[in-house]
């Protein structure tokens, strides 16, 4: 399955306004952090393999840069596990 573009973006506004990354207490939404774009082109190019899969190897191909880019880290280590679902959710909702 593939998206158009109208579709790609609607699935970044998604995740930009309900996925966020947490560091200790801080919640730091994908939209403010620059990864929704990302996480939607990744998730797109995966939706052929249902939402759990999809989900768990999206958030893995995503690699965040910490400490100014001297380190990355998958985003799927950034997430709190409710977060995971959630995404699922919304891949799944497309699907439909």
């Amino acid at each position: 399955m593939s998206l158009t573009a109208t579709e790609l973006e609607e699935l970044s506004l998604a995740l930009a306004d309900r996925l966020y990354i947490q560091v200790a207490s801080w919640h730091l939404y994908l939209g403010d952090a620059g990864l929704a774009k990302t996480l939607a082109i990744e998730c797109a190019a995966r939706l052929d393999q249902g939402p759990e899969v999809c989900a768990r190897q999206a958030l893995e191909a995503v690699q965040v840069p910490i400490g100014g880019g001297s380190s990355r880290l998958p985003l799927a280590r950034l997430l709190p596990p409710g977060q995971l679902r959630d995404l699922e959710d919304i891949l799944d909702a497309i699907g439909d």
